[in-house]
């Protein structure tokens, strides 16, 4: 297993990948962040890694990340489908539509804060409530994050009041919808593009996790940092890795056995366990800089939670117009999420 940063040519990358000549399965990875955020180095690697072991040699996996296959975000789940690339991650909200099912865990207070348990409703939903809507690509392992908390450039958040008008970023449909309830206006973006925004004004603030604040630096763009009671969050994004669908079908069965094997339940809920650690030490980061966390009261929360009820409302009735039974879908991540939880 290697990261590639390719520089130059597409042509000049694929040399480079058809030198591995000691496996007989290589695959290319291609993903949105850099190779130092702790998605590339903390999942995408030993997941990458746990493949070549369990394959027994036979298979390697070349990670390139930044985009430096080409293309911008919004387009991986089509590289992958199209087997420009044989293997993708990928946020599903960048293609807003494509995914509406597993949209279900992004609604707040639906998701509240715990991806451990977020991840296994997932697995545990995957086969009944949500393969049929990932077509042309092979589902390796889906995840979210630790939730959107909200980062202000200068001002401190504790009401949905307090960001009536202002400028929030959001990379999905229903990180939109909670921006619009809060009575803000969404700024939709891929995340690398967050920081420039930040520092030109183009945005207020943005709800994403803590994760993510290491890799881009947030803590030098932004004064706050505010969440919910316990942790709470309002909202989370859902992820993918997967495979071409033909390129999968085309592998024989002890190889597709080692992909299945180190994307297993456990996987998936140990990549829970990596984001929220890697979220815990985003906001010590930003802590230790100056930057204020604030932990909103359960009153303050439950305001929040109150003027955020609609948002689910709504998602219920746009997927309703796709034949889906959305309500249904409510309660059943619901309770699989409660069946799955963890102390935290």
């Amino acid at each position: 297993m290697k990261t590639t940063i390719a520089i130059g040519a597409f042509a000049a990358v694929m040399g480079l990948a058809s030198s591995v000549s000691a496996q007989e399965h290589t695959f290319r990875l291609h993903h949105l962040l850099s190779a130092q955020a702790p998605a590339h180095t903390q999942m995408l690697e030993p997941w990458a890694a746990r493949v070549e072991e369990l394959s027994g040699g036979q298979v390697d996996i070349e990670i390139f990340p930044a985009m430096t296959l080409g293309g911008r975000p919004p387009e991986l789940i089509s590289q992958a489908r199209d087997g420009v690339v044989d293997l993708i991650w990928t946020v599903n909200g960048y293609t807003p539509g494509l995914f509406p099912r597993t949209e279900v865990f992004e609604l707040p207070f639906v998701y509240v804060n715990d991806p451990v348990a977020t991840n296994l409703a997932m697995y545990d939903m995957f086969e009944s409530d949500l393969r049929q809507e990932y077509q042309g690509v092979e589902v390796m392992f889906l995840h979210v994050h630790a939730g959107q908390g909200i980062h202000m450039v200068n001002r401190e958040v504790r009401s949905p009041a307090d960001l009536d008008g202002l400028r929030m970023r959001i990379p999905t449909r229903t990180g939109a919808w909670i921006i619009e309830a809060l009575g803000a206006t969404p700024v939709a973006m891929p995340v690398p593009e967050l920081p420039q925004a930040l520092q030109t004004g183009v945005v207020d603030g943005a709800f994403i996790p803590w994760e993510i604040i290491p890799p881009l630096r947030i803590q030098e763009q932004t004064e706050y940092q505010i969440e919910g009671a316990d942790m709470a969050r309002f909202g989370t994004t859902t992820f993918q890795v997967s495979m071409n669908a033909d390129r999968w079908n085309s592998l024989p069965e002890d190889i597709q056995a080692a992909f299945r094997e180190a994307s297993n339940r456990e996987w998936w809920g140990h990549v829970g366990e990596i984001w929220r650690a890697s979220d815990d030490f985003g906001i010590n980061m930003a802590v230790n800089a100056g930057n204020t966390h604030v932990t909103l009261t359960e009153d303050e929360t439950a305001a929040f939670q109150a003027a955020l009820e609609p948002v689910v409302d709504r998602w219920i009735e746009e997927v309703s117009g796709m034949g889906i039974d959305g309500t249904a879908l409510v309660e059943h991540a619901r309770a699989a999420i409660a069946a799955n939880a963890s102390d935290m």
